[in-house]
């Protein structure tokens, strides 16, 4: 298993890119969805408060479980985020 550090430091960096590409997004696109991706950013930093919630509160039994299950909640969380992002370039 990974440390906590490790973990967090992947929420953030994952968290950021997507609010980065919002940025990039909205600087290209300055015209048009400006509010869908504002809730976009707001929808990333309220995955990031609950996954980091979750690492500071862990669970005493079955541990690995509980991390994976994080791990893969951040990897989902964050697909279907840009996925959003994708989609209102089109």
């Amino acid at each position: 298993m990974a440390s906590l550090r490790v973990i967090k430091k992947d929420i953030d960096y994952l968290v950021s890119e997507v609010i980065s590409d919002c940025w990039t997004f909205l600087y290209i696109n300055s015209d048009k969805g400006a509010d869908d991706v504002v809730a976009i950013m707001n929808d990333a930093i309220a995955l990031r408060n609950d996954l980091f919630e979750r690492v500071n509160t862990p669970v005493k039994e079955n541990a690995k479980a509980h991390f994976k299950a994080i791990n893969k909640d951040l990897l989902s969380g964050v697909d279907a985020l840009f996925q959003r992002i994708s989609a209102l370039t089109k």
